[in-house]
């Protein structure tokens, strides 16, 4: 039993009134973030599916199928045309100049893009003036530029056999495509020509982005520019390292341009590439199958590669 104390009142608390719950107002469908996002996205997703996926659907049925360029019946022959890619002649060399092309070009490319962004990082008197050199003959088109070395290599007309004669070096005009190994230097000396100005401004970036603050602390605990180098550019920078290599071996590995106008496969099919042999298939030999087989084939072990170097390069930053 409960006794109230004297003199005290108790009040009931007065109950609030209840408000009733507004509905949300609901946003049109067409105004919705994701009807805006589809939008913004559908030119992009209608590029890729013309342009993209509906040919790369087209291939695949041309690869299983009997397609000759011009006239002719066109029928199902799958896989007739991935077991019989091996019967040319020039698969397993086109295959093998095309590695020891990508090899070779990737290795003197980026060592001499690197070597560049090194002279050209710190912000010293001209520096601006050497990276616009640098880059310039990256705004050359790969034609143009091949267009431009056939002529300085010709032997007759070119200015660089004269120049040779004039001081002394050589007695006879110099064929710098006339052989093989000629053939394949002179083409890698007008790619790096080429794409060492891009390479470095890519290496450019990711250098600028290592922190000035790294650099002092190691030079104050007496480290020296190699150990530097080894120990804190690269390691650093192997992001950039990473994007440069994968974009330099999957366009060697796909050189068609430099070789069809300097060399066009020749001293004797020496310097055939893989998408070569693809242009040779379909347009000299008019079988559009045999060609798609072989674009399927390059597609693949591009996929598989460029699988490869991710793994490989998250590996390494999670060691």
């Amino acid at each position: 039993m409960q006794v109230k104390a004297p003199g005290r009142a108790t009040h009931a608390s007065p109950a609030r009134p209840e408000h009733p719950v507004r509905p949300r107002p609901t946003t049109p469908l067409w105004r919705s973030r994701t009807a805006q996002g589809l939008a913004y996205a559908a030119p992009t997703a209608v590029f890729v599916a013309v342009f993209f996926l509906l040919p790369l659907l087209l291939v695949g049925q041309m690869s299983l199928s009997d397609w000759p360029l011009l006239a002719g019946d066109r029928g199902g022959n799958a896989p007739e045309n991935y077991t019989d890619v091996t019967d040319s002649p020039l698969f397993w060399p086109a295959i093998r100049f095309t590695l020891l092309y990508t090899v070779l070009v990737t290795v003197v490319l980026l060592g001499l893009a690197l070597l560049l962004a090194l002279l050209v990082q710190e912000s010293r008197p001209a520096a601006g003036f050497f990276r616009t050199v640098y880059f310039l003959p990256g705004a050359v088109g790969l034609a143009s530029a091949s267009l431009l070395f056939w002529g300085l290599y010709s032997p007759t007309t070119g200015p660089l056999s004269r120049i040779l004669e004039s001081l002394g070096l050589v007695d006879d005009p110099v064929s710098f495509l006339g052989s093989p190994t000629s053939a394949l230097l002179s083409t890698v000396f007008l790619v790096v020509w080429k794409f060492a100005g891009f390479y470095m401004l890519i290496l450019l970036v990711g250098l600028q982005r290592i922190p000035h603050e790294v650099y002092e602390a190691a030079r104050t605990d007496g480290a020296s520019r190699g150990q530097i180098f080894r120990s804190i550019t690269l390691p650093l920078l192997r992001p950039s390292l990473a994007l440069s290599l994968l974009l330099c071996v999957t366009g060697s590995l796909l050189a068609f341009d430099q070789f069809f106008i300097l060399t066009k496969g020749g001293p004797d099919n020496s310097t055939v590439t893989i998408v070569q042999l693809i242009y040779r298939e379909a347009f000299q030999r008019l079988d559009l199958g045999t060609a798609a087989a072989l674009s399927i084939i390059v597609l693949g072990a591009l996929l598989l590669l460029n699988v490869l170097q991710f793994r490989g390069l998250r590996r390494a930053d999670e060691s």
